[in-house]
């Protein structure tokens, strides 16, 4: 059920275009760092995690086939190709933490030759997909112990299998309630504007068995105050120190509704979308995207073939951010694949022995 959302064969980067969903499932492959760095600014990878182990496997993809031979010119490539890279996105702390990463096992290995050198980093791109795996299996396995028989449950953008190498961080933790025999229903956000809850969340429980409803963007307080919901479950792709959250644009305004109707709010990570440098939210970069995500649609003509349909006036202002932060006030607890913590800077610190 769970197609690796990317991967590493033979030489090339394997991964599942998702600005293809749900209409066309398709796996592309990516031969040149610079097919993986566009790969991940234009969402053919995305979610937080994945987009860190895309990063692993586009560095050791742009150093497959260095000439150097000597770590001093390695460590230059090395160092070019995860710079380059680190300018694909700014939120996703993920994509970051994997890059140093990877830099750091270079630099710990620097009596290896250059051949080895790359086999090792190999070694550690494929380390870190494996991890993931583990995490969120972990999260899922946690995140259902908080999750009744019957709950009705919302959940905004997409973290699910598509958002990491194969399971997910939100998602996991209704496929883990799932399989373990709990009946559930999932409202499923739109997030506009590129309707990653319509195209990907939805389509992904639905190919799991889980009954999903989906519901515009603007739905989702009303259904908390009728009721409906019981528990809210978001993905993150950066989380401060103090337990402040990024997510997709559109999650704040879920969690205000949240707690004005007493649902409870979780935020499901891996360790990695931890930031531990960043204090507050104040330091967590907000990507802007282009303006044509606001003002165009994708449709077809008469041939039958995909154009771009121009929904706004040609001169109309915009601005499309894509990510909020929540407050860590607003987050009843964090899911992680350490345990459950509160949203507190002691809650992490004493989850993670820090």
């Amino acid at each position: 059920m769970f197609t690796p959302t990317i991967e590493w064969i033979n030489g090339r980067i394997r991964l599942i275009d998702q600005t293809l969903l749900p209409n066309e499932f398709k796996q592309i492959y990516c031969d040149e760092v610079s097919e993986i760095w566009q790969a991940i600014k234009t969402l053919k990878v995305r979610g937080a995690p994945a987009i860190g182990i895309a990063a692993a496997f586009g560095t050791v993809l742009g150093i497959w086939h260095s000439t150097a031979d000597n770590y001093a010119d390695f460590e230059i490539e090395l160092k070019n190709i995860t710079d380059y890279l680190s300018t694909s996105r700014p939120t996703a702390v993920n994509l970051f933490w994997a890059l140093k990463r990877m830099v750091k096992v270079a630099q710990e290995n620097q009596s290896l030759t250059v051949p080895e050198l790359k086999e090792r980093l190999l070694t550690e791109s494929l380390e870190i997909m494996s991890e993931d795996q583990q995490m969120s299996r972990s999260i899922g396995k946690y995140g259902a112990g908080l999750i009744e028989n019957g709950d009705n449950i919302l959940t905004h953008c997409n973290a699910g299998g598509l958002a990491t190498s194969d399971y997910g961080t939100a998602l996991a933790v209704m496929f883990s309630a799932h399989e373990m025999g709990k009946q559930i229903h999932v409202y499923a956000d739109e997030t506009r504007p590129l309707l990653q809850g319509a195209r990907l969340t939805t389509w992904e429980l639905m190919r799991a068995g889980i009954d999903v409803t989906l519901i515009c963007d603007s739905v989702a307080g009303q259904v908390m105050k009728e009721g409906y919901i019981q528990r809210v479950v978001v993905g993150a792709d950066r989380i401060a120190a103090n337990g402040d959250t990024a997510n997709k644009i559109g999650t704040y305004l879920k969690a205000l509704a949240a707690k004005d109707n007493n649902v409870p709010f979780y935020v499901a990570l891996p360790s990695s979308t931890i930031d531990w440098n960043i204090k507050n939210y104040k330091d967590i970069p907000i990507e802007e995207r282009n303006s044509e995500e606001l003002s165009h649609i994708e449709g077809l003509d008469d041939n039958g073939q995909v154009k771009k349909i121009q929904i706004y006036p040609q001169k109309s202002k915009s601005m499309n951010l894509a990510f909020d932060i929540t407050p860590a006030k607003y987050v009843t607890a964090l899911i992680t694949e350490k345990g459950i913590c509160k949203a507190t800077t002691k809650g992490l610190e004493d989850l993670f022995n820090k």
